[in-house]
């Protein structure tokens, strides 16, 4: 199946920056109508007059999706201004870079309300509307976290394997529906995802600067949501260390260890 995006309607979460901004961008310019969600409002506002001068046809719903009224807001506006829902893109995320010895329950908490029960209930929320919709889907940006566990993201990575899990359920579930779900898995992107980390002091290098544009990434998920691919992992990082994982598990485990081991020496 080929999925005809010109004038279907959307929600995009996290549409404020970084990936979400650009694939806001890439389904206008597909012919998408979307409802722009995210917490900054000027930046939002400042999207859709970008937006809007390109012939975007969107509103701005500024949106916690965390909290239970906005989002129910966020889907009541979406379908009162274009008349229901087709797709449903659950792009806002919050990270947390460093050891979980060191972490708190607060943080580990705040990451999982945004990251898995923000988008689990707000496509709880959408599904009476993407039912009636054409051609449906909920699209789940996750992270290459979502497949490998990595050191200095614990939370992050639970939140996003959780993600990843319960969209391998929801396939199923949803086909009754004929509502598809899709999984992108990015690898390392330039997006300016460090602006929205509640810790950074990790000490692993990280080289966000040579990770992929977030302009090349919205075009791949406009690709992945016209073809309907159920999962794809992105950037050639990511897919080296998953592949890798694959055949040899404990070694890629033994090598992170030996790393961690380095940049946190006893004494």
């Amino acid at each position: 199946m080929t999925r005809d995006l010109t004038g279907k309607r959307a929600i995009l979460t996290g549409a404020s920056g970084g990936i979400g901004r650009a694939v806001a961008a890439a389904l206008v310019k597909a012919g998408t109508r979307i409802a722009l969600a995210a917490r900054n409002v000027d930046k939002l506002k400042e999207l859709a007059e970008t937006l809007r001068t390109a012939g975007g046809d969107v509103i701005v719903v500024p949106t916690d999706i965390t909290n239970p009224a906005e989002r129910a807001r966020l889907v009541e506006s979406a379908v009162a201004a274009f008349g229901g829902l087709d797709l449903l893109v659950n792009n806002a995320g919050i990270g947390s870079w460093g050891h979980f010895a060191d972490s708190t329950e607060a943080i580990c908490r705040t990451v999982l309300e945004v990251n898995f029960f923000g988008p689990v209930e707000l496509t709880r929320r959408a599904m009476p509307h993407l039912t009636r919709g054409t051609q449906p889907a909920v699209v789940n940006v996750t992270s290459m976290c979502g497949r490998k566990g990595m050191p200095g993201w614990s939370e992050y990575s639970a939140s996003k394997s959780a993600l990843v899990g319960i969209a391998e359920a929801w396939r199923a579930e949803f086909g009754r529906f004929d509502v598809d779900v899709l999984t992108v898995v990015p690898g390392m992107t330039n997006s300016g995802f460090r602006d929205n980390w509640l810790r950074a002091d990790g000490r692993a290098k990280l080289r966000f600067e040579d990770g992929m544009a977030p302009e090349y990434l919205a075009d791949q998920i406009v690709t992945v949501i016209r073809k309907n691919r159920s999962e794809t992992v992105f950037g050639t990082e990511a897919r080296r260390l998953l592949r890798f994982n694959r055949f040899f598990p404990r070694i890629t485990d033994w090598l992170l260890a030996r790393e961690m081991k380095r940049l946190y020496p006893k004494g």
